[in-house]
């Protein structure tokens, strides 16, 4: 992500000529003009650019696991995290004068607008102040009227009303310099009365709803997106209520169309599902985690299981920590630095690579938005079942590309029919895919590479049945049937070699429900 906010960066600049701000050193200054005396306006420019900003937040849930409202931790820690970044100054000031991003009218170019009411309300009690200075100097100086009591009483009540227009303004704006949201929201958790609350979350919502807004005028200012990214681990050791309580809060979070939040959520999801059962929440979905779980996420990354090389890099990396082995450090360096000398030919650019990706992607969305394409025929209907279907192809060919290079890459098609495959029909999928894993070794000695996939289904099916009780949950996340098996006997006949090639890219299937498929099977077998 921070090479892609590098790269966009760079083109922007030169696309449009513009450097982004920031709020540091003289651009702290140009932020609190505007915030005071300017309206942003979202231009079509505006909308045009497409450098990017990332702000990486980190939440252990397990830092917070003895308070009585989790979710609350987590809007504590985006609040307190946004004013550490931005500062305290520019973000006070906008709850005092700060205004809400409008969209120009017609094609006007023009992002910032003047605010002649405050400007008014500003020289109208400066004037007055100024006023009342001068007839209370001249009560007190001139001899004439000096004994003039009426006078003094006129000017020092024309400088006390409008000098504490002025006070107002900066006390308000030295009170949110001192208080900040993540006081504020605790505030209202520690309260006695918060169970009784009914604004509480009203509340809560108005200070996240600043940020937001606050989001969208510093993008103006910036010259480029923001995004918030929130990263969520240690969720899968809280209590069950408490895991709830941070979905729901996440949902609440992106609930708006145009909210700037990006949650990567890193759990294990054989341990979330059933916390999800246990609590009130799942009323509606059929007490079913999974479901919950899809309707949440938008971009599933199940990672697959580490590989021979990534376990000797682990090992690799593992050694490296101990300090009686530190040498091995000092000559991987040398022999890296003898390698630079004698000149080694380099591997393919990295642009090269990026397109070779990028035709293929095309490819693949092409066969999907062909209506004469039998894959066509098994997209969903269901919207967030699309987004992460269109998510996770390129990520797909894209770690294919990676693994066997574009001579040995499959074609884009079969990859887009897999995540299919793998999006619709997730339980039946682990199911053959956990017999052939057996298969392979219990028998190794076996050629299974040209078996079909609906063949190794057949056969096991009624073991399958006969599982059906414990893998209730899991079954009912699969589509239709007949639909599964037109899709493998007849239009995708998808091998063991295939599945072979596919199961280490495979990133939108839980893995987590085949090892459960696989130790149902086992102690099935036992008895």
């Amino acid at each position: 992500m921070r090479e892609e906010m590098a790269r966009r960066e760079e083109a922007e600049i030169l696309r449009s000529h513009q450097k982004p701000r920031s709020t540091e050193g003289w651009g702290l200054l140009m932020a609190l003009w505007y915030l005071a005396f300017y309206k942003p306006i979202i231009t079509e420019s505006h909308l045009r650019r497409k450098n990017i900003k990332f702000i990486f937040i980190r939440f252990s849930a397990w830092q917070y696991a003895g308070c009585d409202k989790l979710w609350a931790g987590l809007v504590t820690t985006l609040c307190d995290s946004i004013r550490h970044h931005f500062g305290a100054l520019p973000l006070s000031f906008y709850h005092v004068m700060g205004t809400r991003p409008q969209f120009a009218s017609g094609f006007s170019q023009k992002e910032w607008v003047l605010k002649k009411d405050t400007c008014l309300k500003l020289w109208g009690l400066l004037f007055i102040l100024a006023a009342g200075l001068g007839v209370l100097l001249v009560a007190l100086l001139v001899p004439s009227v000096k004994d003039n009591h009426a006078l003094k009483v006129v000017g020092s009540t024309i400088t006390s009303l409008s000098g504490s227009g002025l006070v107002l303004g900066a006390f308000s704006v030295l009170k949110n310099f001192l208080v900040s949201e993540k006081q504020k929201i605790e505030r209202l958790t520690n309260s006695e009365k918060f169970a009784s609350q009914l604004g509480f979350m009203s509340k809560v919502r108005s200070e996240v709803q600043v940020l937001v807004n606050f989001l969208s005028f510093m993008e103006i200012f910036e010259r480029r997106r923001l995004r918030v990214v929130l990263e969520i681990t240690s969720l899968d050791i809280c209590y069950p209520e408490k895991v709830a309580g941070v979905l729901n809060a996440m949902n609440t979070l992106l609930s708006d169309a145009n909210t700037p939040f990006i949650f990567i959520l890193a759990v294990d999801p054989s341990v979330i599902v059933p916390c999800l059962e246990q609590t009130g929440c799942m009323r509606g979905l059929a007490d079913n985690g999974y479901l919950y779980l899809n309707r949440t996420v938008t971009l599933p990354f199940s990672i697959p299981e580490m590989g021979a090389r990534s376990r000797l890099q682990c090992l690799e990396a593992a050694v490296q920590t101990r300090e009686d082995l530190m040498y091995r450090i000092i000559t991987g360096n040398v022999e890296r630095r003898r390698a630079k000398c004698q000149g080694v030919t380099a591997v393919p650019t990295r642009h090269r690579a990026d397109a070779e990706a990028v035709g293929c992607i095309h490819e693949a969305f092409r066969c999907l938005h062909d209506g004469t394409d039998p894959l066509a025929r098994y997209l969903p209907t269901d919207g967030i079942n699309v987004h992460r279907i269109v998510n996770t192809i390129p990520i797909t060919l894209r770690l294919l590309l990676h693994r066997l290079g574009p001579a040995a890459l499959p074609a884009p098609r079969a990859a887009a029919a897999w995540v299919v495959l793998a999006d619709q029909w997730p339980c039946r999928l682990s199911w053959v895919l956990q017999c052939l894993e057996d298969s392979w070794q219990s028998q190794p000695e076996m050629d299974l590479d040209t078996r079909t996939l609906w063949s190794i289904f057949q056969e096991n099916v009624g073991e399958l049945s006969a599982l059906r009780q414990p893998l209730h949950n899991v079954l009912s996340l699969d589509g239709d049937p007949e639909l599964f098996q037109t899709f493998l006997a007849h239009d995708f006949p998808f091998t063991a070699r295939d599945a072979r090639v596919f199961l280490g890219v495979t990133v939108n299937l839980d893995h987590s429900i085949r090892h459960k498929m696989g130790l149902l099977r086992g102690l099935d077998r036992l008895q």
